[in-house]
């Protein structure tokens, strides 16, 4: 198997991308940003990577320290990957590679989607200008994964969770989802339609939406002769 090209730069960036530049290594860090994963969960989350080349991945990020295999206490007793503390740091790498990829006109929103990706917009679009006096704790069920979504004092949280204790409860699936937060499709254009439901108090989610701004198509410059 031919090794894995490098840099060989001093420059942190580059020696950055040699750690985490392969294809399908951030897609890793992304699937495990809202908690660890086994690996069957991570092939469902990230279908174009064959299980060859996912767990080429994750020992790549395990010898980088970015990743690390452990098993959940009992009674679950499941050998799961997760993020290091260090590996963690690269969330906001993600979310901001995210905003700056959501400016390409490129961007195709009927594609494929994943529940964490998609939850993982809730990051990408959210702007803290927006959120003044909104509070919200929602429960969110996307493709049968379970993720809490908290705004209060100009921040939000995402997390995996339940719906114990939530303003309102979301269950939907990713596709329809991603319409939503990107502002592609209406909600009550697809509640009626039965692709979404939503329990609870309804102005908490609406508040929750309305802090989310898809940003402006990045515009196309000419080359100047």
């Amino acid at each position: 198997m031919a090794s894995k090209r490098k840099y060989e730069e001093s420059c942190a960036a580059a020696h950055a991308l040699d750690l985490v530049g392969e294809r399908w290594a951030l897609l890793v860090v992304r699937e495990l940003l809202f908690g660890p994963k086994r690996f069957t969960d991570l092939r469902a989350g990230i279908p174009g990577a064959s299980p060859d080349v996912l767990s080429q991945r994750l020992r790549q990020l395990e010898r980088a320290g970015v990743v690390r295999r452990r098993k959940l206490p009992p009674p679950a007793g499941t050998r799961v990957y997760d993020l290091t503390a260090w590996g963690r740091e690269l969330e906001p790498v993600i979310v901001g590679f995210g905003r700056w990829g959501g400016r390409s006109p490129g961007l195709d929103h009927r594609a494929a989607i994943g529940a964490d990706a998609v939850m993982l917009a809730f990051k990408t679009l959210f702007d803290p200008r927006l959120s003044a006096g909104c509070v919200a704790d929602v429960f969110v069920r996307v493709g049968g994964e379970g993720f809490r979504v908290s705004l209060s004092d100009n921040e939000i949280d995402v997390r995996r969770g339940d719906a114990a204790g939530a303003d309102a409860v979301v269950v939907t699936d990713p596709a329809t989802l991603h319409g939503i937060v990107w502002g592609t499709r209406s909600p009550a254009e697809a509640e009626a339609a039965g692709e979404v439901a939503v329990q609870g108090d309804r102005d908490r989610f609406a508040c929750l939406l309305s802090t989310l701004a898809p940003p402006e198509p990045a515009a196309a410059e000419r080359n100047i002769a």
